[in-house]
């Protein structure tokens, strides 16, 4: 098959999507698919190709690789106009409880829910439950203490969720202590 088809079977793939999909991903469907045997070349050829496509300004998305595979996602400057949309659908939002759990996890992982209760000071069970069923959070086995209980960390679709590569990517609590976050004055 021409390197342009296989290039439009992989946008439609990276299209079809809801999370990044890795290179072996598309290995995988285009090889299945068309019993031939497609290399990365093939793919890292049409990625560039596509990348190219969608930087220019006609476009309002571009393609972003994430969490070691590709999506496209909406350019910056139209960042504020799906940020409204975004704002009249709150029923997707997190809740004040999720987004502390999912800091916490994110933070400790792996980590169990006691851990997190700890942490916090309440119960957890219905935040947890919600990051599952959104599938930011997935189960990581089961951790080596008296009663063997489940441990959590973030999924694949919160990197995506978030824009992020790696965990290391998160902020970090000195930069985060910021003198504009401080309450009252300084004492020197």
């Amino acid at each position: 098959m021409p390197q342009q088809a296989i290039t439009k079977h992989i946008e439609a793939l990276i299209f079809s999507s809801i999370q990044s999909i890795s290179v072996q991903e598309m290995l995988l469907a285009l090889n299945i698919l068309f019993e031939e045997e497609y290399t990365e070349e093939h793919i890292f050829e049409s990625l560039a190709t596509i990348k190219e496509k969608y930087s220019r300004d006609e476009f309002a998305i571009e393609l972003v690789n994430l969490n070691n595979g590709y999506q496209f996602l909406t350019k910056k400057e139209f960042h504020e106009t799906v940020n409204q949309l975004q704002l009249h659908r709150s029923k997707k939002k997190l809740s004040q409880a999720a987004m502390e759990t999912l800091a916490i996890i994110a933070y400790r992982q792996p980590i169990t829910k006691l851990e997190i209760e700890q942490i916090r000071g309440v119960n957890s069970d219905y935040s947890v439950q919600r990051l599952l069923e959104k599938e930011l959070i997935s189960m990581d086995g089961k951790a080596e203490t008296p009663g063997r209980p489940i441990l959590y960390r973030t999924s694949p679709l919160f990197m995506d969720y978030f824009g992020l590569n790696h965990l290391n990517q998160l902020p970090q609590l000195k930069d985060l202590n910021k003198e504009e976050n401080t309450i009252g004055e300084n004492e020197a």
